[in-house]
C-alpha cells in the first residue's frame, strides 16, 4: 500500500484494450493503478485521464521481456496488492507446417517469459502486502487448440501452466493466483496485430458474431475477481460471448 493506505495495482500492457479497460475499472474500485506498457505516450495519456477523473494513476514505460528493466521497475515498490499480467498477444495464423519460428518465439517471450519476469520481480512486494493477488490473463486458447493457432495456443498454455504451478508453490503465503481465460474479445488491436495490419482478415474473425466480448467485459471479470474477500480465490474464470460455445464453434449470422 501507499503511505496513505491506498492499495496499488500494477497492470501490464495497459496502453490499450483489456489492459487499459482493467486500469480504468481498478482505479474506479479504489486502487492506485500503475500503468506499464511499451508505448509511453498511451499510458501517460491514460494516467492523465484517470487523475483528472479523481483517481490515482502513474505510468511507467516498460517492456516486460526486458528482465533487467523489469527488476529496476520493481525496486520502486515496497508493497503491491494486485498484479495484472495482461501484456501478451498473438502473431500469425499459419499452420504448424509453415509457421514462422520467429513469431512463435516472440509470442512465448511476451506471454510467458514476460509474465514470469514481472511476477518474479513483484512477488516479494505482493507477499509483503499481506493480501496480494496475481492475475494472469491466459485465453481459452490455453485450454483447447484450434487450427492455425499452434504458436499462440502453445504460448497461452505456458501462461496457464505458470499460473497453476505458482498457485501450488506459494500456497500458505498471503498471495492468491487467479487465471482469467477470455474467449472471443473484439478490441481495436488484437486481431489487427495478429494479421499484421490486415484489417480485412481481422474483420473476418468477428464476422457475423452479434456480440463478441468487449475489453470492458473482461476488465469487469478481472476487477470482480480481485475484489473478492481475501480468503476467496477464483482459480480459473473462463469467459466467452454467448455466441461462442468453443474455440471452433461460433454462431454467426451471415
Amino acid at each position: 500500500m501507499t503511505a496513505a493506505g491506498t492499495p496499488i495495482a500494477v497492470v501490464t500492457g495497459a496502453s490499450s484494450g483489456i489492459g487499459a479497460a482493467t486500469a480504468r475499472q481498478l482505479a474506479a474500485a479504489g486502487y492506485r493503478v500503475v500503468l506499464t506498457a511499451r508505448r509511453k505516450d498511451r499510458i501517460e495519456a491514460l494516467a492523465a485521464e484517470l487523475n483528472e477523473a479523481g483517481h490515482q494513476a502513474t505510468s511507467y514505460a516498460l517492456d516486460v521481456t526486458d528482465r533487467e528493466a523489469v527488476q529496476t521497475f520493481a525496486t520502486a515498490f515496497r508493497t503491491i496488492s494486485v498484479l495484472v499480467n495482461n501484456a501478451g498477444g498473438a502473431l500469425g495464423a499459419d499452420p504448424v507446417a509453415t509457421g514462422d519460428p520467429a513469431d512463435w518465439r516472440e509470442m512465448y517471450e511476451v506471454n510467458v517469459i514476460g509474465t514470469l519476469n514481472v511476477t518474479q520481480a513483484l512477488l516479494p512486494a505482493l507477499t509483503a502486502s499481506g493480501d496480494g493477488t496475481v492475475v494472469i490473463l491466459s485465453s481459452t486458447a490455453g485450454h483447447a487448440t484450434y487450427e492455425g493457432g499452434g504458436g499462440y495456443v502453445a504460448a497461452k498454455n505456458g501462461a496457464r501452466v505458470l499460473a497453476e504451478t505458482l498457485r501450488l508453490e506459494i500456497v500458505g503465503t498471503p498471495v492468491r493466483v487467479i487465471e482469467i481465460a477470455p474467449g472471443m474479445v473484439k478490441t481495436d488491436e488484437f486481431a489487427t496485430t495478429r494479421f499484421r495490419g490486415d484489417t480485412e482478415k481481422a474483420a473476418k474473425v468477428y464476422a457475423g458474431v452479434a456480440e463478441p466480448l468487449t475489453a470492458d467485459d473482461v476488465a469487469d471479470t478481472i476487477t470482480w475477481a480481485c475484489t473478492r474477500p481475501p480468503h476467496v480465490n477464483i482459480d480459473l474464470l473462463v469467459v466467452r460471448p454467448r455466441a461462442q460455445a468453443s474455440n471452433t464453434k461460433v454462431h454467426r449470422e451471415l
